[in-house]
């Protein structure tokens, strides 16, 4: 069973934010609450902790701009 990545909701008015970095390669071993990527909002920069133990899988470029909620990688 794998783990979702999506962007978080980090403030009440937060619509989106932009990936900037992956910090962990695809397919490298990640354990729960290392760093995986950095998210800016309108306001800061955001390191964002794994929330499972496994296998990183990314769906999604850094650069881009997501909505809040939006699947960016998954752990298996």
């Amino acid at each position: 069973m794998s783990t979702p990545i999506n962007i978080p909701k980090l403030g009440m008015s937060m619509m989106e934010g932009t990936l900037v970095e992956w910090l962990v390669e695809d397919g490298q071993h990640v354990e729960a609450g290392q760093a995986l990527y950095l998210v800016e909002t309108d306001k800061v920069e955001n390191e964002i902790e794994s929330p499972a133990s496994g296998r990183l899988v990314i769906v999604a470029e850094a650069g881009e701009t997501f909505e809040v909620g939006t699947e960016v990688g998954r752990i298996e």
